[in-house]
């Protein structure tokens, strides 16, 4: 039995190929408008976790006694409400007291959550920059499609993330090992312990343990940071084609291109050619090179170059010269430090004034030689 395949099948997808170019900044632009951009919640978390554990850690001392003040408070008052109310705690004032308590929790807690928030938008800016874009909200029917979901469930980031996955429970796990074991004796002896001093080791004991656990965090965040850099640019990657493809939509067709700056080269030249008659003299090589001046005061201080060509262009200015009863003369240096320094149109420059000065005032002795007397 013989079986046949595509090796295409193992191709990346995309018109015209495997992808094999850099993205373009208009096709990096155009993911970024469609919510794709290059971010890792690994390190968002990871630096969210450290800067929470680093706040209770500053503040939590004052934190603490917020919080026993509190409990103290709430638990002082409620056998007053108990007392007025024949045992039943009323269900207006207990509104009233859960509201108080909420709102003094909220305020003990805002060093955290405003760290949090400040942080979290921090780093999400300083990875995908400010670009507010609803994209990513649309509802898109092709993540409905069956076949498509089975391919993401067991495509190569999902097997990253539950490698990523058992890394951290891992890591984590062991720090958490490496720290309590030799711990777990000190913390069997808190029953003993009263409450304040128990609730303090407890404390400390997590906030270390937090640490260590956030700063391990932090390392697996940076590395899934790089990941998310190459796994983005990779997936940005463009076919040949479809570089070809975005310039000609850009740039437009260069055959079209190409046409069109063929037929202003052909206007140019007409015109060009049509200056030579007006021209004061023809300075020619004499066979490779053929320069037209003209030299009029009112337009310019210096003569103007108003036609030029090489080989066979050059004869047909000599031709449209000769028609046009210009004068013809040779100068090799000269032609040549005209044709390839001068543009078109361009006045002369200073050091080719006594060369140029003289060949027009032969040019202007030959006319009053041959005007009539």
């Amino acid at each position: 039995m013989i079986l046949r395949y595509d090796l295409q099948f193992f191709a990346k997808e995309g018109p015209g190929g495997e992808k094999t170019e850099e993205a373009t900044s208009k096709k990096l632009e155009d993911t970024r408008k469609e919510g794709q951009v290059c971010k890792s919640m690994e390190l968002t978390n990871a630096i969210l976790l450290f800067v929470a554990f680093l706040t209770i850690r500053i503040f939590g001392l004052m934190m603490g006694e917020s919080f026993v003040n509190l409990f103290r408070y709430v638990y002082s008052v409620i056998p007053d409400y108990v007392r007025v109310w024949s045992g039943q705690l009323p269900e207006r004032e207990f509104v009233l007291l859960m509201r108080m308590v909420i709102l003094r929790i909220i305020i003990i807690l805002a060093p955290v959550l405003i760290a949090g928030v400040l942080v979290a938008f921090v780093v999400n800016v300083i990875q995908v920059k400010w670009k507010v874009t609803s994209k990513p909200l649309q509802p898109k029917f092709s993540k409905l499609n069956p076949v498509s979901g089975m391919k993401r469930l067991f495509s190569k980031d999902k097997l990253i993330e539950l490698l990523k996955s058992i890394l951290k429970v891992g890591l984590f796990g062991y720090v958490v090992y490496s720290y309590m074991k030799d711990r777990i004796g000190m913390l069997a002896l808190m029953l003993d312990f009263e409450i304040l001093p128990a609730v303090g080791l407890v404390a400390k004991t997590t906030l270390d343990v937090g640490m260590r656990i956030s700063l391990i965090y932090l390392l697996i965040g940076i590395g899934d940071y790089i990941y998310q850099r190459y796994k983005f640019r990779e997936d940005t990657k463009m076919t040949k084609q479809e570089v070809k493809d975005e310039y000609k939509d850009a740039e437009g067709d260069p055959q079209i291109k190409g046409k069109i700056r063929q037929k202003m080269q052909e206007a140019s030249r007409r015109r060009m050619m049509q200056s030579v008659p007006e021209a004061d003299v023809v300075i020619t090589n004499p066979t490779h090179y053929a320069v037209a001046l003209r030299y009029d005061t009112e337009i310019s201080d210096a003569p103007v170059v108003t036609a030029k060509g090489q080989d066979f262009l050059a004869q047909k200015i000599k031709e449209l010269a000769a028609d046009g009863g210009v004068e013809i003369v040779e100068n090799k240096p000269l032609a040549r430090m005209l044709y390839h320094n001068v543009e078109l149109g361009a006045a002369i420059p200073p050091e080719l004034y006594q060369a140029v000065a003289e060949v027009l005032a032969f040019v202007y002795h030959l006319r009053e030689q041959k005007s009539p007397a």
